[in-house]
């Protein structure tokens, strides 16, 4: 049941540990990456520049998250990068969410009921 929902969930969910290897994807992030399921074990910190690995090694060691947009190809995506975290309450790695959003959406701003 577990891996049917985030396999069939409308983003892309990819997992890695501390040091980079990428632990677990979903079906949407197989799908986004060359090499699929295949790159399961592999190192991201291989793939990416320096920046983007300073970024993450920061978002590792400061416990904090990393969110922005990006337009590839006349899509919209929003990038959630954060930390996830062991039984022990340590960071165990990353985990980066992307997902689809339209160019122009609503915004809402809930005020607390009394």
């Amino acid at each position: 049941m577990f891996r049917e929902w985030v396999d069939k969930f409308g983003a892309a969910i990819t997992v890695m540990d501390c040091e980079g290897n990428i632990l677990d994807m979903n079906e949407a992030a197989c799908n986004a990456l060359s090499g699929g399921r295949s790159m399961i074990g592999e190192n991201l910190m291989k793939c990416h520049q320096q920046a983007s690995i300073d970024k993450m090694t920061d978002m590792m060691k400061n416990d904090h998250a990393n969110v922005y947009t990006i337009e590839k190809n006349g899509i919209k995506k929003m990038i959630y990068q954060a930390p996830w975290y062991k039984d022990n309450g340590g960071i165990g790695g990353l985990v980066e969410i992307s997902m689809v959003i339209p160019f122009e959406m609503p915004h809402y701003v809930r005020k607390p009921q009394n």
